[in-house]
């Protein structure tokens, strides 16, 4: 199979205490099927996760609510021309996208099943390594969502538990039912809530710290600055990417982008090593469609820093100076749903 014999480019981390270990960089599927540009075709999907592998990365992160659904069928095509036990597969069950109604989130043990089932078969595989609830269901006990995680782990269908955006209590909670793994959190340098409660409590437990958009949703790649946003990109309604806010953290970019060459790097790099060198517990995951930008990411790691350097960085992308909220303005307008009140074909829309 393509991958087998590659020169492993990418330190190996264990992510938790639990006994997963990832490559020292992930990979965010998301983008392959729409959000922040066009989708790619199959083809071109398949050959940028292949080619992600044959360069070190073993760890893929998807979710049954992009595309949604199209984003695993996807990692599941790539998955059949690859080595499956050098793989840790990442997915994520608990958000429904409904017609024309918004968004809706379930964690009702019967749901979370249903996903779960639904996931390997679109997958391909015989089990998912890491699970992750996507969101948090506000109307159901996470004990009882974890319980059901449990016994899919004991049933060999899953190894290892995650969370998504999860409060510190939530997670507190959760682990006392069953160990979980790891945290996903948006965390970058425009993004740094999870640094005060969440990251320290995860290292008191144990669990592994997964940030996504660790780039700033493409911001310290250029989006928004170098390059402009696509018209069928949800950013076009992100609050950091429009009007006086875009224009007023142009200045950070621009920063960022002097500091970086002292470092002689891109900004994304600069950016993106900043992250990685958070701490080994630390495993980011950043997207792309184009194989200059995975390389780019992969050449981050070679990126060394200093604390005096990580203390620099921090400060020319001060968290107050930041204009805009982190979450899009579509998702404050449509709300979430819950499943106290779900549709009829709710089970359908695993």
């Amino acid at each position: 199979m393509e991958g087998q014999g590659k020169t492993q480019m990418i330190p190996r981390v264990k992510l938790g205490t639990q006994g997963l270990e990832v490559s020292k960089l992930g990979y965010g599927c998301m983008g392959l099927t729409g959000v922040y540009n066009s989708p790619v075709s199959d083809e071109v999907g398949i050959s940028i996760i292949k080619d992600a592998f044959n360069k070190g990365i073993t760890f893929f992160d998807t979710s049954d609510v992009y595309g949604p659904r199209t984003n695993e069928i996807l990692v599941g095509k790539a998955l059949k021309e690859l080595p499956r036990e050098k793989i840790q597969l990442a997915t994520k069950f608990g958000i429904v996208k409904l017609d024309q109604t918004g968004l809706m989130i379930n964690g009702r043990p019967e749901y979370v099943r249903a996903c779960c089932e639904e996931s390997l078969k679109r997958l391909g595989v015989d089990y998912i390594d890491l699970y992750y609830q996507h969101r948090i269901d506000k109307t159901v006990p996470i004990e009882e969502t974890v319980g059901e995680l449990k016994k899919l782990v004991e049933e060999g269908k899953v190894r290892y538990i995650g969370l998504s955006e999860a409060s510190s209590d939530t997670i507190r909670r959760a682990h006392a039912v069953h160990p979980i793994t790891a945290v996903q959190m948006e965390w970058s340098l425009w993004t740094r809530e999870i640094e005060e409660e969440i990251v320290p409590l995860c290292r008191e437990l144990g669990i592994g710290i997964v940030p996504y958009s660790p780039l700033g949703r493409g911001f310290f790649g250029g989006r928004g600055v170098t390059e402009s946003v696509p018209t069928n990109s949800f950013l076009v309604s992100h609050p950091r990417f429009t009007g006086e806010n875009l224009e007023k953290n142009k200045t950070l970019y621009v920063r960022l982008e002097n500091l970086a060459m002292k470092h002689h790097c891109a900004p994304s790099q600069l950016a993106l090593a900043w992250i990685l060198h958070q701490g080994d517990d630390v495993v980011p995951i950043p997207g792309t469609t184009k194989i200059k930008n995975l390389d780019d990411n992969i050449g981050s790691l070679k990126v060394k820093l200093t604390k005096e350097d990580l203390e620099e960085i921090s400060n020319v992308v001060r968290e107050e100076e930041v204009t805009g909220s982190r979450t899009s303005s579509q998702f404050e307008k449509a709300g979430w749903k819950y499943a106290n009140t779900p549709p009829k074909d709710i089970n359908s829309s695993a």
